[in-house]
């Protein structure tokens, strides 16, 4: 079958579409049929072997695919012909895949194969960040960096399905655009975003920051914080890992709360699907509706990923292998 393999470390346009061997079904795995693969962030971090997981090259790329089902363990609630979304590290950017029947998830008729690659890994993370781990109430107020994004529009979302205000933060008219069609209630620039969310808050600051970005607006986040406000850590995609001073927090009584939602969930049985069931309403109505923005077929996986590291997605790019 056909795959896009990293081979050698040097970024996107590395990569190469070759012909690999079928993947075999372990016991507890499904098989799926490829329809789209959804490209994250990890996807470019792994292009240049600057991904916390470091796999032994040749490796596919990939790890959140929406498809068809192939076969399922006896006794699984997977038949073949079910329409899934499934996530993994690596493997997915191909014509078939596997996936641990603890990471794949059925799908409402509401939502598309293409939706469906965008789905696991940004929204299963957020539902964990603003539910478990913020404790968003329904009226607080949630601002959102890098709101064009993946982590971003999913937030925004989610946090309105949630009853919350959402402020989305984004570097450029376009992408505030995007955020206000999304759901944000406001937007502001980034730069310069302290002041706005200050005037917009009457002085009082938000509840919860959603900060997928790092890097030097994490002070100025933190600032942005009311008494009581949570800062939600998500990822580095500025590429620095900011420091703490934390007499900030003893000071305003803050919190900053890592969200690692793999960490959490893969050492515990059906965790995942609960939480997947938690947004089963909200992805049946519309409520959640990941905004693909550009598709490319398998050939042009590595300017797909690109896209990501140039920072010139609005929204999710997907690839799609047949």
């Amino acid at each position: 079958m056909r795959a896009v393999q990293v081979t050698r470390p040097d970024g996107p346009g590395a990569l190469e579409v070759t012909e690999v061997d079928e993947p075999v079904r372990g016991d507890d795995d499904v098989l799926v049929e490829v329809h789209a693969v959804g490209i994250n962030f990890p996807d470019v971090l792994l292009t240049r072997g600057a991904y916390q997981y470091k796999p032994e090259m040749p490796f596919v790329l990939g790890g959140e695919v929406g498809g068809v089902v192939l076969s399922a363990p006896a006794g699984s609630s997977f038949s073949p012909g079910d329409r899934v979304a499934a996530t993994s590290t690596i493997g997915g950017l191909a014509e078939r895949v596997t996936a641990a029947e603890t990471l794949t998830f059925p799908l409402p008729d509401a939502v598309d194969l293409d939706a469906a690659a965008c789905l696991p890994m940004n929204y299963l993370t957020m539902s964990f960040g603003l539910v478990t781990r913020g404790g968003l109430q329904a009226g607080e107020t949630v601002l959102v960096h890098g709101a064009a994004g993946g982590i971003g529009t999913a937030t925004i979302q989610l946090a309105v399905a949630l009853g919350a205000r959402v402020i989305a933060v984004a570097s450029s008219p376009d992408k505030q655009d995007l955020a206000r069609r999304a759901g944000a209630h406001e937007t502001v620039p980034a730069d310069g975003f302290k002041d706005a969310v200050a005037e917009l808050t009457g002085g009082k600051g938000v509840d919860v920051v959603v900060d997928p970005v790092g890097g030097d607006r994490f002070t100025d986040s933190l600032r942005s914080l009311a008494p009581l406000g949570r800062l939600l850590v998500i990822g580095f995609t500025a590429g620095e890992i900011p420091t703490v001073k934390v007499n900030r927090l003893l000071l305003n009584n803050l919190d900053v709360r890592g969200v690692g939602w793999g960490a959490y969930a893969l050492p515990r049985p059906g965790y995942a699907r609960a939480e997947w069931d938690r947004l089963w309403p909200m992805l049946s109505s519309g409520a959640l509706a990941p905004p693909v923005s550009a598709r490319r077929p398998l050939s042009e996986a590595g300017a797909a990923v690109a896209l990501l590291e140039d920072r010139q997605v609005l929204g999710r790019v997907v690839v799609t292998p047949r």
